[in-house]
């Protein structure tokens, strides 16, 4: 960076350049959800065959590319901003150094020196003459200059002086600026193929860490995210920031955008698809780059006595367990990314509300059918023990992601008119088998956070439409647990962020009947199934997850006693089955419809 260089720059025609790119990203994203909500969707819902599955496949692809494009777009536009933010002091500053010396009558030469006319008092019928300053950054360098211009007989010395120093510390500023920017915009290159790879998506990850640090300053001239704040609070601070300010921060925290309460559910979901992909790229990644395990897994230490080999035990020690987190993750994400693929085929719109693989171990997931901030009915499901990442897409049966689909699709026929929405929330810590479902524990630490998912999806609505949509929490076994901790945490569904909650093979919910859990009297709905189900709901009771020994199917609890055909604990969501229909007239409000024992 020289001084012609600075002079000439205009940090408006970056900012510009930054808007072209956010018109890119608007594009990509565009084209990318018209892909899969649009042409996609209506493929599946009208052909079948060879040709049609690899038409999707085709259409699959280009739609990561697209999605590619919109990430990287993303972060060319904001690191633009944050340059031109970066190097704006230093322009202000030449400029106004600049202008003072034309305000003097002085020139400023093309390398930043600064001339000065004769002045001052006449020496031998002579002004003492003009001359030419050069500017330093160099403190002990200031210093002389500083007291050579005060013994000099020209008073235009010490202004020359002045405005060259302050020139050159300008330039020095914008160089140091040029230098952290360049390569950090350099690295945001794509490769020159047209296949968007594992290694091109952990490419943009790494890219988005490295942006973070650079634009550090340009973020704290920002409003920051409020810090453990209400969904009412990351709501008005997300509506308060510009359209630019909101995409910077897409770019560089979907992690964190995704993961606040109160915002739209079209902003969580586009910033937990990206950290989706770019995850799954760093995953595949880590686990291709992971050896072999070793063939000769044991070794002879005699003639009827083996061990497990050196290599083995190696091996097992540094890369078994993450193998198996990455293999059970990469599991669990190509089930997210099957349902995105189920759109059209008989289902709405999904939108990814919360995505967080290394949580607890097991990962976390909040996934909606429909849009929930125009729904006139949502629906919550909460799962219970076993619920993990890797399962959530689980055979028909006891995938939660199926569950949710054939809730909605049920709820949608018995309410054709009307906008439905069903999420499976699985942002909780769910027990790992039947001991650890025994523990309270679990229920504590899972409720608040239920809570404020609720809380922020009545927000979200609110600031929608204005008003608030019908809302049901389905709880499921353990789940049940979790919504009734939801309501002892300082009177979570008080009535007002949900309507009405159904109890699916529930081993208590921690009170002592339906009217502690704040609402209208009438609108608790619990069903149970035959022996293993049993087997859930009276161990529950023994290990006192039901306060009292008392549990939702108890005619003493308070509830409506549902009408069930699931021989198990897991066949409340079984096709066309009368536990699914009732649960979805309670979800519609068509409550005469519901089938009470």
């Amino acid at each position: 960076m020289d001084f012609t260089t600075l002079k000439s720059l205009k940090p408006s025609a970056y900012e510009d350049a930054a808007g072209g790119y956010q018109a890119a990203v608007a594009m990509a994203s565009r084209t990318k959800d018209e892909i899969e909500n649009g042409i996609a969707a209506a493929l599946r819902g009208s052909l079948r065959g060879e040709a049609a599955e690899a038409a999707l496949r085709e259409l699959g692809q280009l739609r990561k590319n697209f999605h590619y494009i919109q990430i990287e777009c993303g972060l060319v536009s904001t690191a633009l901003r944050a340059f031109a933010a970066d190097v704006l002091p230093a322009k202000r500053k030449l400029d106004a150094a600049v202008a003072d010396a034309v305000a003097r009558a002085f020139t400023v030469g093309p390398g930043g020196s600064v001339g000065y006319p004769a002045a001052g008092a006449e020496v031998d019928g002579r002004l003492p003459k003009g001359g030419a300053a050069n500017g330093t950054t160099d403190e002990t360098a200031r210093a002389v200059n500083r007291q050579a211009a005060g013994f000099d007989p020209n008073p235009n010395l010490a202004y020359a002086q002045d405005c060259a120093d302050r020139i050159a510390s300008a330039i020095e500023e914008a160089t140091a600026v040029d230098r952290k920017w360049a390569p950090h915009l350099r690295r945001l290159e794509a490769d020159d193929d047209l296949t968007v790879s594992a290694a091109d998506l952990a490419d943009a990850a790494d890219d988005m860490d490295n942006l973070r640090g650079a634009a550090a300053s340009y973020l704290d001239d920002l409003k920051a995210p409020p810090k453990d704040a209400t969904p009412e609070a990351n709501a008005a601070w997300w509506h308060a920031l510009t359209p630019e300010e909101q995409a910077d921060y897409l770019a560089l925290f979907p992690d964190r955008v995704g993961a606040m309460d109160g915002l739209p559910s079209d902003v969580r979901d586009e910033a937990n698809r990206t950290v989706l992909d770019e995850r799954r790229g760093r995953y595949q990644l880590e686990l291709d780059a992971i050896p072999p395990e070793p063939a000769d897994r044991l070794r002879a230490l005699g003639p009827d006595v083996v061990a497990y080999s050196d290599e083995w035990l190696a091996w097992r020690d540094k890369y078994k367990d993450r193998k198996e987190h990455l293999e059970a993750s990469l599991k669990g994400m190509d089930a997210i990314q099957a349902r995105f693929d189920r759109t059209g085929s008989g289902l709405p719109e999904a939108y990814l509300l919360g995505f967080d693989p290394e949580a607890n171990g097991d990962g976390r997931v909040i996934l909606a059918n429909g849009n929930p901030d125009t729904a006139d009915h949502t629906a919550i499901y909460v799962p219970g023990t076993k619920s993990k990442l890797s399962r959530i897409g689980d055979g028909d049966t006891f995938g939660d992601l199926g569950r949710s689909e054939r809730l909605w699709a049920t709820s949608q026929s018995m309410a054709p008119d009307r906008r439905i929405s069903t999420i499976t929330w699985l942002d909780y810590d769910a027990p790992d088998d039947i001991p650890h479902a025994t523990m309270s524990s679990y229920s504590d630490k899972g409720g608040p956070t239920l809570r404020e998912f609720l809380d922020g999806n009545k927000t979200a609505h609110e600031y929608s439409t204005g008003s608030s949509a019908h809302t049901t929490v389905i709880g499921h076994s353990y789940g049940s647990t979790v919504v009734g901790v939801a309501t002892r945490s300082g009177g979570m569904l008080d009535g007002s962020m949900a309507d009405d909650i159904v109890v699916a093979g529930s081993p208590g919910m921690r009170v002592d009947r339906a009217a502690d859990l704040g609402l209208r009297p009438g609108h608790v709905w619990a069903m149970g199934a035959s022996w293993d189900d049993q087997v859930v709901r009276q161990g529950g009771r023994l290990v006192g997850l039901g306060d009292n020994l008392t549990i939702p199917t108890d005619e003493s609890f308070g509830g409506n006693i549902v009408e069930s055909d699931s021989t198990d604990h897991s066949g409340f969501w079984n096709r066309n089955s009368t536990s699914l229909r009732n649960q979805a007239a309670v979800v519609t409000e068509n409550f005469e419809k519901v089938e009470l024992e």
